[in-house]
């Protein structure tokens, strides 16, 4: 069995010398193609910042608030302290995930310009229209929708110029949001070619997320506040305007809290910073790899070319013309 096993690495071995030029031809074309493109692709830099909700212990006062809830913490059925913080991780994921953020986000910085810069002439500041794209993924995007049935759809006033939906669809590949349920935190990463802007997108962001949430809850609180004033006058039981007044109290806590305090719903552990490495391509580990990968095909189509030869099998390569059809020459 022993023999056998060498006798038969042996053969292994003569196969490989004896294609050895093409396993090399492959493996060779296939480094220098890999490095080739490696040195086309564009440089990826990433930026991040880590934030955690703040809790309503946090987010409480201790100031007028505190005094109204000694004075009518007795009181059966009341309110307990109100809180201008207390929003959920999963809350803030979903809000850094939204359309309604993101969009604020483009739309505050003018961010199209940045998303698009293959599009947008900088000199003119206007956008280009009607020239041709040497980018070949422009072409084979546009192949695909001639090609495959799009349905029925909104067309765009002007094709060449992106809108917020373009704008939304290329921040998906840009930014990403990670929540950790262990630690109660959430990562917002951003990887861009231009070091500084992935900064500025996460600071973006994070301003466009902290307007949504103070907004909407200054909007929030003043409807309610205008609900409780007007239930004053409908109201002659003392005991229950007690009430009426420190939940107007409350709302006009919330209002000042969310225009005032800047973490107001979250806290900023770790603001993003200007990355100085980028992050990809990692030229020199597509190398290694493509070239493991061609040996690997050199290796195959040796041992298949050598089956060929032994089965007497040839591959014919000339076109047969069907009879009548074929030209003379």
């Amino acid at each position: 069995m022993a023999g056998e096993e060498e006798i038969s690495l042996l053969d292994y071995w003569r196969v490989i010398q004896k294609h050895k030029k093409l396993i090399g031809r492959i493996v060779l074309v296939t480094v220098v193609l890999t490095a080739v493109v490696s040195l086309f692709m564009k440089n990826i830099y990433e930026s991040k910042a880590l934030i955690t909700p703040v809790t309503p212990k946090e987010s409480s006062s201790t100031g007028v608030l505190a005094t109204l809830t000694q004075q009518f913490g007795a009181l059966p059925g009341m309110l307990g302290p109100p809180t201008a913080g207390g929003t959920s991780a999963a809350e803030l994921v979903n809000l850094l995930k939204s359309n309604i953020v993101r969009e604020k986000m483009i739309d505050k910085n003018n961010l199209l310009p940045v998303l698009f810069p293959e599009q947008w002439d900088a000199e003119k500041k206007a956008w280009k229209k009607g020239g041709i794209s040497l980018n070949p993924l422009v072409w084979v995007s546009k192949a695909i929708k001639w090609v495959m049935p799009q349905g029925q759809k909104v067309r765009k006033k002007d094709d060449d110029v992106p809108d917020i939906m373009d704008g939304l669809r290329a921040l998906e590949d840009i930014i990403t949001v990670k929540n950790n349920l262990k630690e109660n935190t959430i990562t917002i990463t951003v990887d861009y070619p231009d070091p500084e802007m992935s900064a500025k997108m996460v600071a973006f962001l994070l301003d466009a997320l902290n307007e949504n949430m103070t907004g909407e809850s200054r909007r929030v609180a003043k409807i309610n506040k205008d609900y409780l004033e007007d239930q004053i006058n409908k109201n002659s039981d003392p005991f229950i305007k007690q009430k009426i007044y420190f939940l107007i109290a409350q709302q006009i806590e919330t209002m000042m809290m969310a225009e005032v305090k800047e973490n107001f719903a979250f806290k900023v552990l770790d603001p993003p910073m200007v990355p100085d490495k980028k992050i990809k391509p990692k030229r020199t580990v597509m190398v290694l790899l493509s070239l493991v990968v061609a040996l690997f095909i050199g290796i195959f189509t040796a041992f298949f070319l050598e089956y060929l030869e032994k089965n007497n099998i040839k591959i014919s390569w000339q076109i047969k013309w069907p009879r009548g059809e074929r030209t003379k020459g």
